[in-house]
């Protein structure tokens, strides 16, 4: 926090998210709190401003030892004001619209037809299907969780000094923290498939494809990111199989089982592969890093 921002904040010229900023800042800084302090005092209503100060503060003490005197006769005392929210309460109020609406149903619906025809139906595709569906659910999570579309209080929550990125980065958290273990416990209990690999196969590439779209929001906002990321994702997987399958090399059956477990090893089997999922991911974060300005203002 450097003087010249002090200074306007005593003379009440810093913009309104600025000055919530500061004071947020301020409430863990003591160097800048003291900065901010002496900037306070060198104004010329400083001495009116302080006085107001310790009259509230008398009146405090005065209704304080009053009460205490109250309860020490027998009375009631009023009520206590209101403590602030814990961190974890903070936290899941922050985090509470990545977890709602169409796109939650919409995750245990896929987990739930998955089970449902793996073990009811006995189709033999239910594994691949749930394979090439896992990595871009996360995606449509994050797009879903942030913006005026998705939030009601998107902007109040974005003029806060813990909106913009850190609430982008905490609903996309959310998002990852439910849609990984969930579809990777699914996708473990469904029949194994031949050739394709285990059911953390997808976790790398779920993750990067998430981290891509982050950084791809910050140039054309998440929701036509992410649908970019799906679309190529869902081009890369479906039409080669969709080219096997008019070959005849889909396998038995209407649906091309074979072809797409196949396709699926080719992008999730190896560490080739997962190595270059791992870079994707690395990089898309530095982006995000680069690009974070950006993605404070969407």
């Amino acid at each position: 926090m450097d003087v010249a921002a002090s200074a306007r904040y005593a003379d009440g010229a810093l913009p309104e998210p600025e000055a919530w900023a500061l004071e947020k800042h301020v409430e863990g800084c003591a160097r800048c709190a003291g900065t901010v302090s002496a900037a306070v005092r060198a104004t010329a209503s400083a001495g009116d401003v302080l006085e107001g100060v310790r009259g509230t503060l008398l009146t405090v003490v005065a209704e304080t030892t009053g009460a205490s005197g109250a309860r020490a006769a027998g009375v009631k005392a009023p009520a206590a004001p209101r403590q602030p929210a814990a961190p974890l309460t903070r936290a899941l109020w922050a985090a509470g619209p990545a977890l709602r609406g169409p796109w939650l149903v919409a995750l245990l619906l896929v987990c739930a037809v998955a089970a449902g025809l793996a073990f009811g139906g006995g189709f033999a595709g239910a594994r691949p299907l749930l394979f090439a569906l896992a990595p871009v659910l996360p995606v449509a999570g994050v797009a879903l969780s942030y913006g005026p579309r998705a939030d009601p209080m998107y902007e109040i929550s974005a003029a806060s000094p813990s909106g913009g990125l850190r609430l982008l980065l905490t609903r996309a958290a959310a998002v990852l923290g439910v849609s990984l273990p969930l579809l990777t416990a699914v996708g473990a209990l469904l029949p194994g498939t031949p050739g394709l690999p285990g059911a953390a196969a997808w976790l790398l590439p779920g993750l990067a494809l998430t981290v891509g779209a982050l950084a791809l929001g910050s140039y054309v906002g998440c929701r036509i990111a992410s649908g970019i990321i799906a679309a190529g994702w869902a081009s890369a997987v479906l039409l080669p199989v969709l080219a096997a399958q008019a070959g005849g090399r889909g396998g038995a059956g209407v649906f091309p089982a074979r072809a797409l477990a196949e396709q699926l090893a080719r992008y999730l089997s190896g560490g080739a592969a997962q190595g270059g999922w791992a870079a994707v991911a690395v990089l898309g974060a530095g982006l995000v890093l680069l690009r974070r300005n950006r993605l404070e203002n969407l």
